[in-house]
């Protein structure tokens, strides 16, 4: 098996050892300072580094996996450019790929998929709609919301990287890499602690007074990849634009719209100037607003209805029986689950076409079965005082006092 780039932190190096204590031959390759310091240690795995260029990359990766007699590539993230190249190697070549992602159920779970995830996941549609018998879904053990741990992994992963950057010349990171990086996450909480106060009375309002007047339009990270690589809307910027036009031409007078900003983004963007100038364009600027913080198994039962590029919260959405619709490509969005219609016929017609709670039933149970790992990239788990890996395992279901391997 050959393991390309994981989640920071040392998920993969854990990984690696697991799949050597298994039997398996392990090799890795680094990109970077970063993967070289999360790399595994202790002769489990066969370390080698990449310093050309991605022109090259493809043909040094053929042959390298040729040599090494490689029948599977495991990443984390397919929309990377080296794991798109790698991908399309291993597709020429007939080898098999496996793909780590953030959960499509978070917080509890973690993705694990062949050939791709999201917009280019398996056809779990048509399983779905070949599923004869429904399944009782297996039991989920909770797991520790995970954002220091995967700050501080992130933090050790960008800084080496940046420091290590003259001997990878060639490397260039899907993401900016760099000690600039630092300063979005020292503004993020000065933003945080502000909105706190700003908007302290939201949480309040959006589940009293505008509790089934509002549409809820949750944002993502400006550059995630499968808003670029899954939806053609104009990344952030243009959803927000063109959810707003829609709004105004064709929401009722009743209605108002609000923008949930994503939390990991808070840094990096700041779209307020941008709403407020496009809700005027509109003519629905006293109906349109956005919001920061708000806690949103709170907020969601209240809205009238939700949009979204193809993020995870539209599946979230739908299990709160949420009209939702999905601009982008999204594995949830099919008939029953998420509007077909229009975005502009969303706003009158959708309320009135709720979510097929069956349907959603079935969907989640499949989905957890073939896509979904109870666990978490970036901390131990912790039962009783012990700590136990990064993943709830079948044992520890079963015996739920003694400390899972």
């Amino acid at each position: 098996m050959l393991l390309l780039q994981g989640p920071v932190g040392p998920f993969f190096a854990r990984l690696a050892h697991d799949l050597h204590a298994a039997g398996a031959r392990v090799a890795k390759i680094n990109f970077n300072g970063g993967d070289w310091l999360f790399q595994p240690r202790g002769g489990s795995c066969h370390i080698t580094t990449w310093r050309g260029t991605m022109q090259d990359w493809p043909i040094w990766l053929e042959r390298h996996m040729a040599h090494l007699s490689i029948d599977m590539i495991i990443l984390f993230g397919d929309c990377r450019p080296i794991h798109r190249a790698a991908i399309a190697v291993a597709d020429a070549m007939g080898i098999d790929v496996a793909v780590f992602e953030e959960g499509y159920l978070r917080p509890d779970f973690v993705t694990f998929e062949r050939h791709g995830v999201n917009g280019d996941s398996s056809r779990l549609q048509n399983r779905l709609a070949q599923q004869s018998v429904h399944t009782e879904p297996a039991p989920v053990r909770p797991v520790p919301r995970s954002f220091w741990p995967m700050a501080l992994w992130g933090f050790c992963y960008f800084a080496t990287a940046s420091l290590t950057r003259p001997w990878f010349a060639q490397y260039r990171h899907h993401r900016p890499l760099g000690f600039a990086e630092a300063i979005p996450w020292l503004r993020s909480p000065l933003r945080k602690a502000w909105y706190s106060v700003n908007e302290r009375t939201m949480t309040a309002r959006l589940a009293g007074e505008w509790s089934g007047k509002f549409f809820l339009a949750p944002l993502q990270v400006h550059n995630d990849s499968q808003v670029h690589a899954h939806a053609d809307v104009g990344g952030v910027s243009g959803f927000i634009t063109a959810t707003i036009a829609a709004f105004g031409q064709s929401a009722p007078a009743d209605a108002r719209l609000v923008f949930k900003h994503h939390p990991m983004d808070r840094g990096y963007r700041d779209y307020t100037r941008l709403i407020r100038h496009a809700a005027q364009a509109a003519g629905c600027a006293t109906r349109v607003c956005g919001i920061h913080d708000q806690h949103m198994p709170t907020i969601l039962p209240h809205c009238r209805g939700v949009v979204v590029i193809n993020s995870t919260t539209g599946l979230a959405a739908i299990g709160y029986g949420r009209p939702t619709i999905a601009l982008g490509r999204a594995i949830y969005a099919m008939p029953g689950l998420t509007w077909q219609g229009t975005l502009e016929q969303f706003w009158t017609e959708a309320p009135s076409h709720p979510p097929d709670a069956n349907l959603y039933r079935r969907f989640k149970t499949m989905l957890i079965a073939e896509t979904q790992i109870n666990g978490n990239f970036y901390r131990r788990l912790d039962r009783r005082g012990l700590k136990t890996g990064l993943i709830w395992t079948a044992a520890s279901m079963r015996q739920p006092e003694r400390a899972a391997p």
